[in-house]
């Protein structure tokens, strides 16, 4: 899907970010409060994350996330369509890793 301003991160960048992760990853709680192409929580997923909760403020591209997770069969992944600013401000419920990777614009 072609939206402006969405970028994955590099390849290289969650291969690095992952094998930093690789000792706490499996059976965290993960938060992707800036979700865009859902790189980061897909990937948590299959290193064995017990549950991503994705935050993406675009209903178009909430909307794709969610068919992306249900085509995988993932049952530990959810997509909130929520401005992560806005949802972040209200109590909730504590996680074990949150990945900060906000629009490079904002």
């Amino acid at each position: 899907m072609k939206t402006p301003g969405l970028r994955p991160t590099p390849e290289r960048v969650r291969e690095t970010l992952f094998n930093w992760l690789a000792p706490i990853i499996e059976g965290a709680r993960c938060l992707d409060p800036f979700a865009g192409s859902g790189a980061l929580g897909i990937e948590a997923l299959s290193r064995g994350a017990a549950e991503v909760v994705m935050l993406e403020r675009s209903d178009a591209v909430a909307r794709v996330l969610r068919d992306n997770i249900r085509d995988l069969g993932e049952r530990r992944g959810s997509v909130v369509r929520a401005d992560a600013r806005h949802w972040l401000k209200r109590p909730g419920r504590a996680f074990d890793i949150v990945f900060l990777d906000p629009p490079f614009a904002e």
